[in-house]
């Protein structure tokens, strides 16, 4: 079993914790770590410790692509699945981002990365075309970059869809409004992200419910922090709430719960079960920097924490 898990503008997170942050002043970093990042990667990594061979592609800048080639070396020596390199790699630079960590408040200050040309996306096209039907799932994540529009956004889904059953999109803004147009296996907005999408109320299962009726899409997983998730399954809707923690940086959390609810599904998890573990591993995300999987320990003392159930009909 492989997922093809798609970055279109990945990133260096370089995050850095500080105690009591203070504009405009200077500010004694507590501890600071640079992750090669991206929505997609942060799932293919998540989907490896789960056991599940991931391929990670999209586009990659030449000039810094050092820290992500060292993490698919690093990989190699690790349990569980493979994370292959299939990146496209472009001019320019990646990204950086700087995640300012101040007890549980995260200040994000995302860079602008490179600009992509119509030759890198006819290569791009060529590759996914190619690997999505040699994969069992397809996950595309992540804002579009420079050069990449929601014209290329949508002609990618489509050939996606055509290559692969089981195509999963977890993006924001336009390019979510272009993912709603397509039928495809799962998606994961979050409240926020719908009301964006909607201009409509989007707190509460009804009015989430509301909202995604007429969608062609099999699984839509709502993610709502520490609130918890609802999961809207053909005509069934369950509900999980997540174990309290202590907030050490959100950054991978949502990335953490698709990859687990992909996880569960393919490997045949029942519904109630697939939503419990994904919570937890996305509860567990929360309390690290960086992008790794709980272990069978972290899990076993997570799940009873987490409350999941089917919510009846109204």
């Amino acid at each position: 079993m492989s997922v093809l898990c798609i970055t279109l503008n990945p990133a260096i997170d370089m995050t850095v914790s500080v105690d009591g942050l203070r504009v405009g002043e200077v500010n004694r970093a507590l501890s600071s770590q640079s992750d090669a990042a991206g929505k997609g990667l942060n799932a293919a990594q998540i989907l490896a410790d789960l056991g599940i061979d991931t391929i990670a592609s999209g586009f990659l800048g030449a000039d810094n692509a050092a820290i992500f080639e060292q993490l698919f070396t690093d990989r190699q020596t690790m349990q569980g699945g493979s994370v292959q390199d299939g990146f496209v790699r472009v001019a320019g630079e990646t990204r950086t981002n700087i995640k300012i960590t101040d007890n549980s408040t995260t200040t994000d200050i995302n860079g602008k990365g490179f600009l992509v040309s119509d030759a890198d996306k006819q290569m791009l096209f060529k590759q996914l075309g190619d690997l999505a039907k040699e994969c069992q799932a397809v996950l595309v994540a992540g804002s579009l970059p420079q050069g990449f529009d929601v014209g290329d956004f949508d002609k990618l889904l489509s050939a996606l869809t055509a290559a692969c059953d089981k195509v999963a999109v977890d993006v924001s803004g336009d390019a979510l409004k272009v993912a709603f147009k397509h039928k495809l296996w799962l998606i994961k907005p979050n409240d926020d992200e719908l009301f964006e999408v909607f201009h409509k109320p989007a707190k509460t299962l009804q009015e989430q419910r509301a909202l995604i009726v007429d969608l062609d899409i099999d699984n839509v997983i709502v993610s709502m922090g520490s609130q918890g998730v609802n999961w809207f399954s053909g005509d069934k809707v369950y509900q999980a709430t997540p174990p309290k923690m202590t907030v050490v940086s959100t950054v991978g959390a949502g990335d953490t719960l698709v990859a687990g609810m992909m996880a569960g599904l393919l490997q045949g998890l029942d519904d109630l079960n697939a939503l419990a573990r994904a919570t937890a591993l996305s509860a567990h995300a929360v309390s690290i920097v960086g992008f790794r999987a709980a272990n069978d320990d972290e899990l076993s003392r997570l799940l009873p924490q987490v409350e999941v159930r089917q919510a009846a009909d109204d």
